[in-house]
């Protein structure tokens, strides 16, 4: 029995500046159904605000409680564990963590910085890394599909630098941390077994929420998806299926 659905959004719900052909209809034909959805997403380039915002003018009827995003989970990290931030994110994410006072423990926040991955604010992660502060990456994730619809080198790398250099490992919050899909199943209180994840890419969305104990992933063929990713991370998908609008099928058949 499904009794929830995970949906990841860019990639799979829209791309740049546009919904991709069926998503918002297949998005409320899973509402119709009485489904309860959840959007978990790793972008990090926009506060949860904005985000909401350009969802609604693309046409998607979604409340806040559904979005899930990493810079949500990295705000209740702080505040949980009584630090600071020190940002390698993208400009426009910064506003997320403006009001958290400055306390004496710190903890260094990588986002997908785009351009503001230079070496001064990563020189600075570091120096910051060695001196004790924890570390916490929003995402881990290697590319994304970009503005243009090529892809482009996402967060991972940067972590993975940081870490190699500090010899510390990064706490990754966003997806494939099992806490994080734990965390969108809690608010509506569905079992890991009876939900399902829908998504683009098959190493976060999809090995990863089956290693978190989902009992479904399904691979769509859109966003940065490439020919063979199906068969390239374990475990591996469900089914893998052409876009969002056969995923609903697929869902609503095995309901």
């Amino acid at each position: 029995m499904i009794r929830g659905v995970l949906l990841d959004l860019g990639g799979v719900i829209y791309e740049g500046d546009h919904a991709l052909p069926g998503a918002i209809d297949a998005v409320a034909k899973l509402h119709r159904a009485g489904l309860p959805l959840r959007f978990v997403t790793n972008t990090t380039r926009k506060t949860k605000r904005a985000l909401l915002e350009r969802l609604t003018k693309l046409g998607l009827d979604m409340s806040a409680d559904e979005l899930f995003t990493p810079a949500q989970a990295a705000r209740d990290w702080l505040k949980a564990h009584g630090c600071s931030p020190v940002l390698v994110v993208h400009p426009n994410l910064t506003k997320e963590f403006e009001d958290i006072p400055e306390r004496e423990k710190r903890a260094v926040v990588v986002g997908d910085a785009g351009s503001a991955f230079d070496y001064t604010h990563l020189n600075r992660a570091f120096r910051a890394l060695i001196d004790g502060a924890a570390f916490i990456a929003l995402a881990k994730n290697r590319t994304f599909k970009d503005e243009d619809g090529e892809l482009s080198l996402d967060a991972g790398a940067f972590v993975t630098a940081l870490e190699y250099a500090s010899g510390k490992t990064a706490t990754v919050l966003g997806k494939p941390a099992p806490d994080f899909f734990a965390a969108a199943l809690a608010s509506i209180d569905c079992p890991p077994e009876d939900a399902v994840m829908v998504g683009d890419d098959a190493e976060a969305d999809i090995a990863g929420s089956l290693r978190a104990g989902l009992g479904r992933a399904l691979l769509l063929r859109t966003g940065k998806y490439r020919a063979g990713d199906e068969a390239r991370f374990d475990p591996q998908p469900t089914a893998t299926l052409s876009d969002l609008a056969a995923a609903a099928g697929w869902i609503l058949a095995q309901r």
